[in-house]
């Protein structure tokens, strides 16, 4: 034992090695897949990279009919169903927001939800436009009952053409798609969506096939009408 310390402290001393690996174990460890549980949406955790939109959008409607408001706490995700509440914590500062689930998004490759500017406020994300997060659904407003199905966007055109080009290969595939038509601050936009899913792991074998098979970037949506 060291000259002049306690037994307590020298247990405390050997301790600390041990005590940083598992930090470091814990810090090193792979983001784990979205976890679903009975009674989906509720308990419903994802974790990723979130993003916000803000005064380009703000006063468009949402997917749900609302008006979107940037000042309100609300969100978007691609499959949660619209009316979810969730409780969106900061992996790098702890920081947590509730916010609803109003809109669809974000359309960008490795991202998860959108907030609005309220909610990128309270997160303190602003500044950095993007934030690593957890997301925990903990509410519902409205009927799950009318949860729509899942679809694979595989394509987003300002050329409608483009869009029917990818859409009559892929039906070759998947018969049924659709080009959703949106308007959007830049101009508007002809989304390719395929197949029809009630599952999202089903889904997701089929968007990976559907990467591999026509070299695209594909999203699951969920169908809201």
């Amino acid at each position: 034992m060291p000259r002049g310390m306690l037994p307590g402290q020298l247990r405390s001393l050997v301790s600390l090695p041990v005590f940083l690996l598992c930090v470091l174990a814990a810090c090193s460890a792979p983001v784990p897949k979205p976890t679903y549980f009975p009674g989906y949406p509720i308990g419903y955790v994802e974790r990723g990279m979130a993003s916000w939109y803000g005064p380009g959008f703000h006063g468009n409607k949402t997917a749900n009919g609302e008006r979107y408001d940037m000042h309100r706490l609300t969100a978007a995700h691609r499959t949660l169903p619209l009316g979810s509440v969730a409780v969106v914590r900061s992996m790098s500062s702890g920081r947590q927001v509730t916010v609803r689930i109003n809109d669809r998004g974000p359309f960008a490759r490795g991202r998860v939800l959108d907030l609005s500017l309220a909610g990128a406020r309270a997160l303190g994300m602003v500044g950095n436009g993007t934030d690593q997060i957890e997301l925990r659904v903990v509410g519902f407003q409205g009927r799950t009952a009318e949860m729509g199905a899942l679809r694979i966007q595989i394509g987003s055109f300002a050329e409608q053409q483009n869009a029917l080009n990818l859409l009559e290969r892929a039906n070759r595939a998947y018969p049924g798609g659709r080009i959703q038509t949106v308007d959007l601050p830049e101009g508007r936009r002809y989304r390719v969506q395929v197949g029809e899913f009630q599952t999202e792991a089903h889904a997701e074998v089929a968007a990976g096939r559907l990467e591999s098979d026509f070299s695209v970037q594909p999203f699951v949506v969920r169908d809201d009408g």
